[in-house]
């Protein structure tokens, strides 16, 4: 076994389809078939169920497959060190935000860090904190913002702060003039939210499940410029970090009466290699947020 058999064998896993396999690998589809019956014979296993549509991995390919996806990180990992020992960088941070923070926290932590680093590429994915943990699992970040809950074990994580969820209406709406909600009262009104994943709809699943109470969601998006138009003309209510209502006029914030704060973090995978440029990044993040 060796890893371009690894490689040939975890992009016919994902593509589940020789010839898409074969094209992603820019090789013969004939010299993909004879790697993985190749690879097969070796370990004296079926690997993959063959029909003309679709290939399925039989369970042992399944548990290989697991095994594949780590094996190949950690040669990916083991070239970026060696590269860097002859003073050659990675040259690129590659982070996951959810909507929030990236809309209105991190623009001048971003810029900033451009700035000071010009020569550093910066790729941005936009994603809930479910689906931040798994691409971090999964190598395909470096670096993700989450909310520091229920965080897996194959994680690291450092505190970066502490923001208050607050409950968003429209100055027209009743609830405007108060200085605090109630957390029945808050779910009894027709509410726009994010779709699950993200930590703001974690939150509101958290506090449903806690006090039994049902939400009664009208709109159900991931466009945050989509849920501040609904908000700000009074068709449905929210709840987001109080941050966001700072920088933006037409809504306004009141506390829950049993006040929620969320703690954030970056995380990184425990096992991981953090180039010069990811902890770079790190430290200047930290800077910023002193």
């Amino acid at each position: 076994m060796d890893f371009r058999q690894l490689t040939y064998f975890v992009t016919l896993a994902e593509t589940r389809n020789f010839t898409r396999a074969a094209e992603r690998l820019h090789i013969a589809q004939p010299a993909l078939s004879i790697a993985i019956k190749k690879l097969e014979h070796q370990l004296d296993l079926e690997l993959v169920h063959r029909n003309e549509r679709k290939v399925a991995l039989t369970h042992e390919g399944e548990v290989l497959l697991e095994h594949a996806k780590l094996i190949l990180q950690q040669v990916n990992d083991a070239n970026i060190a060696m590269a860097e020992l002859k003073g050659l960088e990675k040259g690129e941070v590659r982070l996951g935000l959810p909507s929030m923070l990236g809309s209105y926290y991190f623009p001048e932590i971003l810029m900033g860090f451009k700035s000071r680093y010009p020569n550093l590429k910066l790729t941005i994915v936009e994603a809930g904190t479910q689906s931040i943990r798994r691409m971090l699992i999964s190598g395909e970040l470096d670096l993700g913002i989450i909310q520091n809950a229920d965080v897996p074990d194959s994680l690291e994580t450092e505190h970066l702060l502490r923001s208050q969820m607050v409950a968003v209406v429209s100055p027209e709406h009743p609830f405007a003039r108060h200085k605090s909600i109630a957390f029945d009262a808050f779910f009894q009104q027709e509410l726009v939210m994010f779709k699950a994943g993200y930590f703001h709809r974690e939150f509101i699943d958290e506090v449903c499940h806690q006090y039994q109470l049902s939400p009664n969601i009208a709109f159900e998006t991931n466009l945050l410029p989509m849920i501040l138009k609904i908000v700000r003309n009074d068709f449905a209510i929210t709840a987001l970090l109080e941050m966001v209502t700072q920088h933006e006029p037409g809504l306004v914030p009141i506390p829950f009466a049993e006040p929620v704060f969320l703690d954030i973090s970056i995380a990184w995978r425990k096992n991981g290699y953090l180039s010069v440029a990811d902890r770079a990044f790190m430290e200047f993040v930290k800077q910023h947020g002193h």
